[in-house]
């Protein structure tokens, strides 16, 4: 990653395309990687979206994120405001046209983000953002956040939620990795229209039914999953 980072450095820092191809090569050549060596196949499911719209996504790895990455054609990331001053992640993350977010000035970023695109500096793409608002590990539960409902007040723009079960293979905060069939899924969008509570539980149960459901399917035992407090599913019966 440091290596290609500093191979494509001066065309990513005057190029956003640049900072794109960069982006895109590291993420098909890790994915490759993970295939290759250790046996993890991955698929992409549901339609990808295009054009100006909200990826609000299940994050449990770093292996979503490179596929969600590789998937979409213009991806950007809500991020923390600090990775912008992370040596070379920093200067990507800018030239990406990524949202850096001060913790308590969600609201700032969100109005500098909107004139941004109405003025041409940035380009419309894809918006992913982690409605848990971190890593979370697979069968287990964390409360969802009102961020995306915010974006998507704000934004006009429709939400594709995102399902995977990519960290049953890549786990958080451990180098073991394990073969198997990674999936990341693009789910029905949520139109505009609908008003915060409708949103989230739609949101949240869209997500979570669908990422149980891709767990089980790769294997994993229904009793440990940690259902969230929309589940509706008979997780035994897969549907």
């Amino acid at each position: 990653m440091l290596i290609m980072g500093i191979v494509f450095f001066p065309w990513a820092v005057v190029s956003p395309k640049g900072a794109m191809t960069a982006c895109k090569s590291y993420a098909t050549w890790a994915l490759w990687t993970a295939r290759w060596m250790v046996g993890i196949r991955q698929e992409v499911r549901g339609a990808v979206p295009s054009g100006a719209v909200l990826v609000p996504a299940k994050h449990q790895s770093f292996m979503d994120i490179l596929m969600i990455f590789k998937a979409v054609p213009q991806p950007r990331f809500i991020m923390k405001y600090e990775l912008l001053f992370t040596p070379i992640i920093g200067v990507y993350a800018w030239r990406l046209g990524c949202v850096p977010v001060k913790r308590g000035k969600r609201g700032a970023a969100i109005k500098s983000m909107l004139a941004d695109l109405e003025s041409g500096r940035v380009s419309p793409g894809q918006l992913v953002i982690y409605p848990q608002g971190t890593r979370v590990p697979a069968g287990e539960y964390r409360k969802y956040k009102v961020g995306p409902y915010v974006l998507y007040k704000e934004t006009g723009q429709k939400a594709v939620p995102v399902a995977t079960n990519a960290g049953m293979f890549w786990p958080k905060g451990t180098m073991l990795r394990r073969p198997g069939l990674a999936v990341v899924e693009f789910l029905d969008p949520i139109e505009q229209g609908a008003d915060q509570q409708e949103f989230m539980e739609a949101l949240e149960t869209a997500i979570e039914n669908r990422s149980n459901a891709l767990m089980i399917e790769a294997g994993m035992d229904p009793a440990v999953l940690s259902p969230s407090k929309n589940e509706t599913r008979d997780l035994n019966s897969g549907k």
